[in-house]
C-alpha cells in the first residue's frame, strides 16, 4: 500500500489511542504518521492467496495468520504487514504483535523502497522473526529473507516451489498469484499450454 506522510509528531501512547477511533489505517514510525492508502486488485488477490493457503495450513494449529489490520510493534514504532503469522497466544482486544514468526509484504512501485529498506531492517529486530518474505505486484518476484541465513535473499519464480520452515510449509509460486494478471503470468502459462500440447 502507498504511504502518504503527515507530518504531526505524536507520542506512541497518542497514537495508539488515536487509532482507535482513526476511519484510516497510519503507520506510526519515529513520532510521526503515515496515512495507509488503498491498494489495486492484484495486492488484493496476492493477500488473500497468502492468507487463504496459511490459514489452511494451519487450521487446529497454535500459530496464526493474521491479516493487515493488526499492527506489529517494533522498538515503540508500528507497521501494518500485509499478512503476519503469530505463535504467540493473542487475546481478541488485541491491536498489535510483537512476535510474528512470518511477514508479508506486497509491493508496488510506491513502497517497495520502504519495504525493502525501512521496513526489512526493523523487521529483522524482531527476535521471534524467523522469514520475511517480499511479493512483487507488477511482475513475478518473491523474495524470501531468512534469519537463519543471515537474512540473505533468496527469489523465486514461476515454477518454483518455496519452504517456509517457520511454519513447514511448502508453496508454490504459481498459488501466490492465482488470478492475478500481469506480464511474467501471462507468458509462463502461454509457454506450459504450448508444451503441454506439444506433448
Amino acid at each position: 500500500m502507498a504511504i502518504a506522510r503527515k507530518r504531526n509528531q505524536l507520542t506512541e501512547e497518542e497514537y495508539l489511542a488515536s487509532e482507535l477511533t482513526s476511519d484510516i489505517r497510519r503507520e506510526y514510525i519515529d513520532g510521526e504518521i503515515y496515512a495507509m492508502s488503498g491498494a489495486k486488485m492484484a495486492h488484493n488477490r496476492i493477500v488473500i492467496n497468502v492468507l487463504r493457503t496459511l490459514g489452511n495450513h494451519l487450521e487446529g494449529h497454535p500459530c496464526e495468520p493474521i491479516a493487515s489490520d493488526m499492527k506489529v510493534r517494533v522498538e515503540g514504532n508500528y507497521f501494518y504487514p500485509d499478512v503476519m503469522v503469530d505463535c504467540a497466544e493473542l487475546n481478541d482486544d488485541a491491536s498489535y504483535t510483537e512476535s510474528p514468526v512470518l511477514i508479508v509484504e506486497v509491493l508496488s512501485r510506491s513502497t517497495r523502497k520502504t519495504d525493502k529498506t525501512l521496513k526489512m531492517a526493523a523487521y529483522k529486530r524482531i527476535p521471534t522473526l524467523k522469514e520475511y518474505i517480499l511479493i512483487e505486484q507488477d511482475f513475478v518476484d518473491v523474495e524470501v529473507v531468512r534469519r537463519n541465513q543471515d537474512w540473505r535473499s533468496a527469489h523465486y519464480f514461476l515454477g518454483d516451489e518455496i519452504y517456509l520452515e517457520s511454519i513447514d510449509l511448502s508453496l508454490s509460486v504459481e498459488e501466490i498469484y492465482v488470478r492475478v494478471q500481469n506480464e511474467d503470468i501471462t507468458e509462463y502459462f502461454a509457454n506450459k499450454n504450448l508444451t503441454t500440447t506439444g506433448d
